[in-house]
């Protein structure tokens, strides 16, 4: 990805925007960030302010902060295990710049690891040569890992601190628009925003089914700002994989090949080596394990994989369904109390190295168990945030069900509510709950269904969906002899 595509990712400019500075290039010539300015696009000071960013591209094997020996074992691995020949395709599979690509291909070269094959398609193409593939091999028995080339540890950390969550503004306008049609009060916008913005740990709690884990996970579209994430880091000649598609979304990258050739700045690259994501949003929920949260390695493979909270950093950490793991809550937050309060975890290899990484993410609780229960009160006062997603009022129970009712145009009159509100609170003897509304009407949807009528709610719809809701009492089941 180019610099033109990051400020269209990142909403600084459009492709419109940078379609013109392409045009005015092709008159003016000059860096493409330079004509953007000059046509009123961008700030000068929001550009430099963004290039300041953005990981800049090694110049030289040394500036990659790893060894030659290291990146020239990676390159013969690739090589080995994709069958690659050019040295476009070899750029390509270990992230690195083409001019540090060719002085490893001339060392691999020099020590008889590759064969020049001749040139096709204006591209030389080599193998590796007997002693390469040996070469291959041995490095292969001290680590799988044949992807792009790792980070230094020292710059991760570095861009950790660079990247915090507080970085973005949250407002209570960017709270409202990513809660979408859930309903939520201003007054509770007005507590979670200073939570958000602290990027201190916060609490959800709160009786089940009153929208803990959809509040969380709406927290997704709060933070939308770039951000750069390593495919791996190099940690004391060990290598840990961090870039995970499953929690980090690659931003697109526009098609090379339709590019003017007067590109400019255009084509100036960062560190392929980093990819920019959106925020990362790692939900963990009752399957979380305490060695969930260390560096996982693989004898098998030879390398690390980074733990789920690693991979949350610049972003958010959910455990939902808190105090349901098998872990007890309390071995869990004893876990996060240097974190959450130094922001910095310690983490260990297995050969016994410590190794200390800035912990910048928001992790969030949530659960629908009573803290009290769960916590003591030091462990409470260790979570500055704690806020409770109570049941709806009435107002806000009819809201949902109207806005669901209307969505599959479903009649929703005063008796319709007034019989449902009464039936649970009186004949069910529950609280009102925020998933009521979509949990009865998908029963009515399922009625419909099988009886090839339109959805309606009357009486015996009701009645059916709200026997669903709750089972009877087990009195009631008791069987008669």
């Amino acid at each position: 990805m180019q610099l033109g595509d990051l400020l269209i990712s990142a909403k600084l400019v459009t492709k419109q925007d940078v379609d013109k500075a392409v045009d005015y290039q092709r008159d003016f010539g000059g860096r493409l960030g330079d004509n953007l300015v000059a046509i009123g696009a961008i700030k000068r000071e929001v550009l430099e302010g963004f290039i300041g960013s953005i990981p800049v591209e090694p110049g030289s094997i040394q500036d990659t902060g790893v060894n030659e020996t290291e990146l020239l074992n990676l390159l013969i691995k690739q090589i080995y295990t994709t069958r690659i020949e050019t040295p476009r395709q070899f750029a390509a599979a270990i992230k690195l710049p083409a001019h540090i690509v060719d002085e490893l291909v001339r060392m691999a070269v020099g020590r008889s690891l590759l064969v020049a094959l001749g040139i096709s398609a204006n591209m030389m193409r080599y193998e590796l040569s007997e002693q390469g593939r040996r070469w291959a091999q041995e490095a292969l028995k001290g680590s799988l890992y044949a992807g792009p080339a790792p980070v230094p540890l020292d710059d991760f950390c570095a861009r950790v601190k660079m990247q915090k969550v507080t970085n973005d503004l949250v407002t209570f306008e960017s709270i409202r628009a990513a809660m979408g049609e859930y309903n939520v009060t201003d007054a509770f916008i007005r507590k979670i925003g200073p939570a958000l913005n602290s990027g201190r740990a916060m609490l959800l709690y709160g009786p089940p089914g009153n929208g803990k884990t959809t509040v969380a996970l709406s927290f997704a579209s709060v933070f939308d700002s770039i951000i750069y994430v390593p495919y791996a880091v190099m940690i004391e000649g060990q290598i840990m994989r961090v870039f995970d598609p499953s929690f980090h979304s690659p931003l697109k990258d526009e098609d090379e090949s339709q590019e003017s050739v007067f590109t400019g700045l255009r084509a100036e690259r960062y560190d392929a080596r980093w990819v920019p994501v959106r925020r990362p949003f790692v939900v963990t929920g009752g399957e979380l394990t305490l060695e969930m949260l260390d560096l996982s390695y693989d004898h098998a493979t030879g390398f690390y994989e980074a733990p789920l909270h690693i991979k949350a950093l610049g972003g958010c950490f959910v455990i939902d369904d808190f105090g349901r793991q098998i872990v007890t809550p309390a071995n869990l937050l004893n876990r996060w109390i240097v974190p959450m309060e130094s922001r910095v975890d310690y983490l260990k290899l297995h050969t016994g190295k410590s190794f200390a990484i800035p912990f910048e993410a928001l992790v969030i609780f949530s659960t629908n168990i009573n803290p009290e229960d769960l916590m003591d009160g030091a462990f409470l006062r260790r979570l500055p945030y704690k806020i409770e997603v109570g049941a709806p009022n009435r107002q806000t129970y009819r809201s949902i069900f109207e806005k669901i009712c209307a969505k599959y145009g479903i009649a929703f009159t005063d008796q319709h509510f007034d019989a449902i509100v009464h039936k649970i609170t009186h004949e069910k003897g529950m609280e009102l709950a925020a998933f009521h509304a979509r949990f009865i009407i998908d029963q009515v949807l399922a009625i419909a269904r099988f009886m090839g009528m339109p959805p309606a709610l009357d009486g015996a719809t009701i009645d059916y969906a709200l026997d669903n809701l709750a089972i009877k009492g087990q009195s009631s089941l008791a069987v008669k002899v």
